[in-house]
């Protein structure tokens, strides 16, 4: 194991905006924090949004600097990526973002029923190939768990170069039925066409155009494995489609073939 590896683990430990769970503790057990990021870690009543398995916590750190009205936590298992958006957080005394090193399964024991705004999944493991469709974060059991924490009606952003991924997660809220925000293939022709993002979090109802002027930042936003798909000439696929609290999310086969 890499001298560098060891010391980001290390420093994870005593990063105040890290959150991991007590070793000792079982899988799935719920976390104090359930319910309560607002009151112990943010300190305020601000909306609250997931970046999911965000690496390196590029958009973490992005939105978080465009939305300073807002909370944003980055969550993923591998410390050593979680390390850099931490430090720089840190470094740049970002106070409203927050690091939780926990695997995507375990969401339900850190976050309690609407205490999440919104989702963003970008550039997730596709995992290609249709028996390995049910290990993606888009997959049914996935949106199962986000629509327990997430408001009625909250968003989940999907960015992917990988169109298998874009239009599997298109169907499967299409076949729900769900309200689809925006869905294109080539998001920089959005940002060409000046076209803004969906979204709800801190828009002042008196301030019409607030989306339309903050979107420019948020395309901005890169990731590095955006960067080298981009190098590359590759697209970037875009979904927004919300999430009903009582809607129970399906493949189609499984309501034409109720048990």
């Amino acid at each position: 194991m890499g001298k560098n590896k060891l010391q980001r683990w290390a420093e994870l430990e005593i990063f105040p905006n890290v959150i991991q769970p007590d070793p000792s503790g079982k899988p799935g057990e719920d976390n104090p924090l359930k319910g309560n990021w607002r009151r112990d870690v943010f300190r305020n009543n601000n909306p609250v949004v997931l970046e999911l398995a965000c690496g390196k916590g590029e958009y973490t750190i992005g939105l978080s600097q465009l939305f300073p009205e807002a909370n944003f936590i980055g969550i993923d298992i591998k410390g050593a990526r979680l390390w850099r958006g931490a430090k720089t957080a840190s470094e740049k005394a970002i106070n409203n973002t927050a690091f939780l090193r926990t695997r995507i399964e375990f969401i339900s024991s850190f976050f309690g029923h609407d205490e999440i705004d919104e989702i963003w999944i970008v550039f997730p493991d596709p995992h290609p190939g249709k028996k390995n469709s049910n290990k993606r974060l888009t997959c049914p059991f996935f949106l199962n768990k986000y629509r327990e924490l997430l408001k009625d009606k909250g968003i989940i952003h999907l960015k992917t170069d990988n169109t298998e991924l874009f239009n599997y997660t298109l169907k499967i809220a299409t076949d729900n039925s769900l309200e689809i925000l925006y869905a294109t293939n080539d998001m920089d022709s959005m940002r060409r066409d000046k076209i803004p993002l969906p979204g709800n979090l801190c828009q002042n109802p008196s301030d019409t155009d607030y989306i339309e002027r903050i979107s420019p930042g948020i395309h901005s936003i890169s990731t590095h494995y955006e960067l080298k798909f981009m190098e590359r000439g590759l697209k970037i696929n875009y979904l927004a489609f919300r999430l009903e609290k009582n809607k129970n999310i399906s493949y189609g086969w499984e309501r034409s073939n109720p048990k």
